[in-house]
């Protein structure tokens, strides 16, 4: 039940939401309430990512997910520890798939080491032992410290301790818009607020405007579908094969990966969608169709790295393009092993449209009493735990 004033309101009851949250219980706060537009968690990106735990490789060395991911990693392995769910050390390599990609795998090296990451580089040889399927041009980046969890059972616990510590978990309870200075309309009603912070995931645009703040940001949605390896079927993936991505977009390229469980992935996409919730080829996309529709053509005309993406994805909608990605990864592949996943999901991608460049980076900013969340994108899920801590160091203590 939504009460009628809280010390501090969290909108969004994702993996952002929920470990702020956590971290103003563990600060002193005792009057949270977290509101979920959805009857359940884990409906959208914080249920239907991957798991993989990411180990800061990618990432600027001066930017948030730099500074975030890695020590998120590491406080998400202890949070699984203490509750008993289950972690797959089982690292990544990434490969090489031409000679032309070698200077971006040094790249990475650069960054990861500068991130402190633990990586190394693998000859053939080698990377045959860590990834038997794997193939490379020379060498490999070998991550250490890449891992993988079952992000539901997290939310799960997380739920369970915050309602423990007396955090109110609304669920069914939609954010509507700002009823005066401190004070937000919700399906479930009016609540007033001391704090409130915006953890809205794909609507955080929406939720920042009604605040007067990300006015000059849309949201671009990408679509990632997924494969999964036949129930009997053999391929072997110990952890993760990723290719070498192109790092001027933020996005990572079809790859394996290892579930907790022991199913093997293959995916995801990043398909320009049409809408937030556009899990179907046309269910979901909304009647923001239109406008997403229209800015994916003003980013097309405009931004070559968007454009390499809107011509090089959606064909992946056909497997003969999607498993043609898988097989440069590996040195034999049969298509015939991986069937359509059930798993969709969406990447809530934040434009600048001053610039009409996608957002590398996670962005915070706070505006009176309320502070948001934008552009929560891999490697949130990762970097979440200390990305919260950071969040209400800096802006709720």
């Amino acid at each position: 039940m939504l009460p009628d004033r809280t010390d501090v309101l969290v909108v969004g009851g994702g993996i952002i939401g929920l470990t702020i949250a956590r971290e103003l219980v563990r600060g002193g706060r005792r009057d949270v309430v977290v509101l979920e537009k959805e009857p359940e968690l884990g409906r959208h990106a914080s249920g239907r990512n991957s798991g993989v735990l990411h180990a800061g490789i990618y990432y600027a060395p001066d930017s948030a997910k730099a500074r975030t991911c890695l020590a998120g990693n590491k406080l998400m392995r202890a949070f699984c520890a203490e509750k008993g769910l289950p972690v797959l050390e089982a690292g990544k390599v990434v490969v090489a798939r031409t000679e032309e990609e070698l200077p971006t795998l040094e790249e990475l090296h650069r960054r990861a080491t500068a991130n402190g990451a633990r990586v190394r580089f693998v000859d053939e040889k080698e990377l045959a032992e860590l990834e038997p399927m794997a193939r490379t041009v020379g060498k490999a980046l070998h991550s250490l410290d890449t891992a993988a969890v079952d992000p539901k059972q997290v939310l799960k616990a997380l739920r369970a301790e915050l309602e423990g510590a007396g955090v109110r978990i609304v669920t069914g309870c939609r954010f509507l818009g700002r009823d005066g200075p401190e004070r937000a309309r919700t399906t479930a009603g009016v609540v007033s607020f001391g704090r409130l912070v915006n953890a809205a995931g794909a609507h955080c645009d929406e939720v920042a405007r009604a605040f007067g703040v990300a006015e000059h940001y849309r949201l671009i949605p990408f679509k990632g579908i997924y494969r999964k390896l036949r129930p009997g079927a053999v391929f072997p993936v110990n952890g993760n094969i990723y290719p070498v991505p192109d790092i001027r977009n933020p996005f990572l390229g079809v790859h394996f990966s290892r579930s907790v469980h022991g199913d093997v992935y293959l995916g995801p996409t990043a398909i320009p969608a049409l809408g937030r919730e556009n899990y179907g080829l046309l269910a979901g996309a909304g009647g923001e169709a239109l406008r997403i529709f229209l800015e994916d053509a003003a980013l097309f005309v405009t931004n070559p790295k968007f454009r390499t993406v809107a011509l090089s994805e959606p064909r992946k909608y056909l497997p003969v393009y999607f498993h043609r990605d898988a097989a440069r990864l590996v040195k034999s592949y049969d298509p015939s092993l991986f069937g359509r996943a059930d798993k969709v999901g969406i990447r809530p991608q934040l434009v600048d449209w001053r610039t009409k460049e996608l957002v590398m980076d996670f962005i915070v900013e706070a505006r009176d009493a309320t502070v948001h969340v934008l552009n929560p994108i891999s490697p949130a899920f990762t970097s979440s735990m200390d990305l919260a801590r950071t969040l209400v160091r800096e802006h709720l203590s």
